[in-house]
């Protein structure tokens, strides 16, 4: 009876851990870090493939986005990661020098806004990059 609980245990532990929230998390993390490794590579079409359409829209207004977003107004070292936050198809990746927003596609996750910081007051964030 014992073995078997211990088991039960074990096994509720082990989920917990690899839990689908926190694996999308750490998608959402890792998807934020690669926008800025490209962007500090000076690669603007692997920082472009990591974005929303509406946002790589926005960007590519008068110039393809891959030229556009490298001249974007973005922290040149954004930091760690500090939090990260799933809500459904949302998530909110906060990095010691920036917060990017992303959502949920089908084939994972894409940046919806970067460059943003909190204005307080309830008010939304102020972004330099959005769709």
């Amino acid at each position: 009876m014992i073995r078997s609980v211990l088991a039960g245990v074990a096994a509720l532990a082990l989920l917990t851990a690899c839990s689908p929230a926190g694996g999308r998390e750490q998608a959402a993390d890792e998807v934020a870090e690669r926008l800025y490794a490209a962007l500090g590579a000076s690669d603007g079409r692997a920082a472009c493939d990591l974005l929303a359409p509406d946002t790589a829209a926005s960007v590519a207004d008068d110039q393809p986005c891959a030229e556009a977003i490298l001249d974007e107004d973005l922290p040149d070292q954004p930091g760690r990661v500090t939090r990260t936050a799933v809500y459904g198809q949302q998530a909110q990746v906060k990095l010691a020098g920036d917060t990017v927003f992303l959502a949920a596609f089908p084939g994972g996750w894409r940046v919806v806004a970067a460059g943003c910081t909190a204005r307080g007051g309830g008010r939304p964030y102020d972004c330099e990059l959005e769709g």
